[in-house]
This record gives C-alpha cells, structure tokens and sequence, in this order.
C-alpha cells in the first residue's frame, strides 16, 4: 500500500501525466481515472482499497470532493493548481521538522518552498517529529513563532497543515 500511496502523490501532486491524468484547476482529478491509473501501474486495486488508502493514511494527505466522484491531494503540489484556501490567523506556535544536516542552511535562509505552493508547518510537536524522522540524518524540529509574522499569510489544508510562502530565520528557534 505504501508504494501506491507514493503513486499517488506523484500523479496528485507532482506529475498527473504519469498517470495520464488531468486535473482541473483546484487539483481534482476523476477517481475511475486514478483507479485506472493505479491499476495500470499495479494491477488490482479497486474503490474499496482506495477508500482504505485515504482514510487510514497517517498524514490525512488526499481528499474526496462532496460527490466522492473527485480526488485530490490537500497540499504539497509543486504544479500550478488552487486549493481555494482562505487566509487564516495562526496560533502562535507552528513546528517543522528536518534532518539535523539541512538546520544550518535554514536557520540562514529560513524555511523556503522549494519547489511546493508552501511551506509545511505542523500545529504539534509529534507530526514535526515524524516529518523530520522521514529524510536521512537525526531528525529535529523548529519553533516558528508564527503569530509574530503579521505581514505574512497563513492557510490551513483540509489535513490541518499550516501553510505560507516563507518563513525568515528570524521567527526560528531550533528545539533542543
């Protein structure tokens, strides 16, 4: 199940045209597309077992539209698409997690996006800690002080994942 639910980030997120997908502008694509999409690549695999797949998973990472007839992933695209997020006040304290060997360039440069819409922040420590635990090297967490960046907009996916564009070095405090 963990190599389909990779597959289906990358056609998701990444790269629907993998999966000979096409997703409108929010993201949504045809769920018989992806099922056929995903049968295609591991043979198998039927509404059932995707069901399975997006309620089970861990980080909450895809969506059914209200007609169930549509899916998509609720963040962490790096093609053009929108999500539709209303801007929202954070709490006063996000976290994000890493690996030990990237903390120098991020307490330099800040948290930058790469090639995503946004940066990741987790509301809790726990979720930052399994994020850092996920690349290679000793897993830490950051403390952004998310309440203090005011000129800065903050949303909040469907799977209660902060987002913004950037966050300066100056709101970073590395947790021990």
């Amino acid at each position: 199940m963990k190599q389909i639910s990779k597959f289906l980030a990358l056609i998701l997120r990444h790269k629907p045209e993998v999966g000979g997908l096409r997703l409108d502008a929010e993201g949504w694509a045809d769920v018989e597309a992806v099922l056929a999409a995903i049968r295609q690549r591991f043979g198998d695999f039927d509404r059932r077992q995707l069901d399975e797949l997006v309620r089970t998973s861990d980080k909450q990472r895809y969506a059914f539209d209200e007609s169930g007839g549509k899916i998509r992933a609720n963040q962490g695209h790096s093609i053009p698409i929108d999500l539709k997020l209303t801007p929202v006040a954070p709490p006063p304290l996000l976290y994000h997690g890493t690996s030990e060997r990237l903390v120098g360039a991020i307490l330099e440069q800040g948290l930058v996006r790469g090639r995503r819409h946004h940066v990741h922040l987790s509301p809790d420590l726990e979720p930052a800690m399994r994020v850092g635990a996920r690349r290679s090297g000793r897993p830490v967490v950051l403390q952004v002080w998310s309440r203090a960046m005011a000129e800065h907009l903050f949303f909040r996916s469907a799977n209660d994942v902060w987002l913004t564009d950037h966050v300066p070095p100056a709101y970073l405090r590395l947790l021990d």
